[in-house]
């Protein structure tokens, strides 16, 4: 039985467990943002913990697919590409949740977006199972800028 799978796929369970931990325990749904207008068509809370828990598990999925497709030399761009996107998705939550500046963060989910496509379009070369499990995710964050956006718009400026 050929097990070239369990190591990566351990990996990438384990890295994906810490970057939603991380961003996890900097998310903070307290007072502040509780007083943030919100538009009527944002999902309830409950909500976030699913899709995240969706979007990670697709995104490791997604990271051992194209480490199983890749050339040994495409490796350490695959791993380059993931952990930018990991440090993104942090500071999101970090700017927006502990710093209170959903402004910084507006503008920092469309580099978090290029990320996304990026790996996409990388790991589409070897592996199409690999770049379309990252489509939900590429979606969420879509769908989240417009939102973290809508945010901006009904509650700034904020400093």
């Amino acid at each position: 039985m050929n097990r070239a799978w369990l190591f990566p796929t351990v990996i990438a369970g384990v890295v994906a467990t810490i970057v939603a931990v991380m961003g996890a325990t900097i998310t903070d749904i307290g007072p502040w943002y509780r007083s943030l207008a919100q538009p009527s068509w944002a999902p309830p809370d409950a909500a976030y913990g699913v899709g995240w828990t969706v979007i990670f598990a697709c995104a490791a999925l997604s990271a051992v697919n194209g480490w199983l497709a890749m050339r040994w030399n495409e490796r350490e761009w695959l791993l380059g590409l993931f952990a930018l996107n990991g440090f993104l998705n942090i500071l999101w939550s970090l700017l927006f949740f502990k710093l209170h500046r959903p402004d910084w963060a507006m503008v920092e989910v469309i580099l978090l977006w290029v990320s996304i496509l990026g790996l996409i379009v990388f790991i589409w070369r070897r592996s199409l199972t690999g770049a379309i499990l990252l489509l939900p995710y590429l979606m969420w964050v879509t769908f989240a800028g417009y939102l973290n956006m809508t945010i901006v718009r009904l509650n700034g400026p904020f400093s």
